[in-house]
């Protein structure tokens, strides 16, 4: 791989964490109000999230990255909704443990939900494997989503 695609990758992958990280900051202390909520059945610890986390911004900026180095026509389409579910993921945290409001929160993450779906089926169309790449995302946030209903049914 030449010198500038591992830099274009690089900051793809990065440009993907530190949204993540920017998220975290502004969302304050996560892991006290998590630790404070009712959790339904098989909720993880808190300390998976960021492990987790970790791993998936990378996939979806390695992902990302795949899609941006291709010739298709479809990829700025492609990558708008990237950015879009992007954007929606930095604000879930932020209404979930800043604002502490769980109802908006799950209404928040269905979108997320939503656009990543949408994400996956536009990156297959361009490229398999960063479709696939997002797989584990998708899982994450269908997990995701049934944590933030019971957490917002539990501590109604």
């Amino acid at each position: 791989m030449k010198k500038n695609k591992i830099t274009e990758l690089l900051i793809s992958i990065i440009l993907a964490e530190l949204v993540g990280s920017l998220s975290a900051l502004f969302s304050g202390s996560s892991f006290s109000l998590f630790r404070e909520l009712n959790k339904p059945p098989f909720s993880p610890p808190g300390w998976i999230f960021p492990v987790v986390w970790t791993v998936l911004y990378a996939l979806m900026g390695f992902s990302a990255y795949i899609i941006y180095s291709s010739d298709s026509k479809e990829k700025s389409r492609a990558l708008v909704i990237y950015g879009a579910q992007l954007f929606v993921n930095f604000l879930w945290s932020i209404v979930f443990f800043r604002f502490e409001l769980l109802k908006l929160s799950v209404a928040v993450i269905l979108i997320l939900l939503t656009l990543v779906t949408i994400m996956i089926l536009k990156f297959r169309k361009i490229s398999r494997t960063a479709a696939f790449l997002n797989i584990p995302y998708l899982i994450w946030i269908m997990y995701a989503t049934w944590l933030n209903i019971g957490i917002a049914v539990l501590n109604d």
